[in-house]
């Protein structure tokens, strides 16, 4: 069985109503990206980020996923697939892809912060209980804080995440600009006979990629596309 491993970006969970960080009605453009996503912001105002990542919550459960996520769930049936997402959301496992790598940590989850990677400290919250309270500490004491890789912290699955890459037969990226490293850098583990399709209704910048067959399309519509192809191709 052939082995499909899938890059997904923010454009993979726009179409279920998520805001991207960048784009000019972003996230970032409401709150300071160094308030709500750097280690010295929760240092500085611990309270603040929570309840950010509370309220990101909040719309997270009332999101559903999209065609885009469910077709790619669909190659399952067919294919080995692994799915690498930049996105914190679970719209991929939701939508019933059974192997998920979260290269930038999950929404659902909160941690210890003095040890985010202690799976001991490490929970799921589930509705009605999404919100993380002022004070609230985790197992080892310490104040609980979302399960997030914050700006400059290390990404501690892209190891796993680049064997994945290099073990594809076929790559696909959906929805990323490419210009967030270290996930973008991901490209580079693929063998070189691989193909790549790139879904994106944007402009990418591909210069340092070898060919890659781009779908100009959102993330549902070309999908649809891509799915047809690989689908007939079994």
């Amino acid at each position: 069985m052939k082995k499909i491993v899938v890059l997904t970006g923010a454009g993979m969970s726009v179409e279920s109503g998520l805001s991207t960080f960048r784009d000019a009605d972003g996230l970032w453009e409401n709150y300071p990206v160094s308030r709500v996503a750097t280690h010295e912001g929760w240092e500085q105002d611990p309270v603040y980020v929570n309840n950010f990542y509370n309220m990101l919550r909040k719309k997270l459960v009332e999101a559903k996923p999209n065609e885009g996520h469910r077709l790619v769930a669909q190659l399952e049936q067919k294919y080995d697939v692994s799915v690498v997402t930049q996105n914190v959301d679970n719209l991929h496992e939701m939508a019933g892809s059974t192997h998920v790598l979260h290269l930038h940590g999950e929404l659902m989850k909160v941690c210890s912060s003095r040890d985010p990677e202690n799976p001991n400290c490490q929970r799921t919250l589930v509705p009605p209980h999404l919100e993380v309270t002022p004070g609230e500490k985790a197992a080892d004491g310490s104040l609980l804080r979302p399960y997030i890789v914050f700006f400059g912290e290390s990404v501690p699955n892209i190891e796993p995440a680049a064997v994945l890459a290099s073990q594809a037969d076929i790559f696909i990226i959906i929805g990323t600009s490419l210009n967030v490293y270290p996930a973008a850098g991901l490209v580079q583990y693929v063998k070189p006979e691989t193909p790549i399709y790139l879904i994106d209704p944007n402009e990418v910048m591909k210069t340092d990629m070898r060919h890659v067959h781009h779908i100009q399309k959102g993330a549902s519509e070309g999908m649809k596309e891509l799915s047809a192809l690989l689908m007939a191709e079994q």
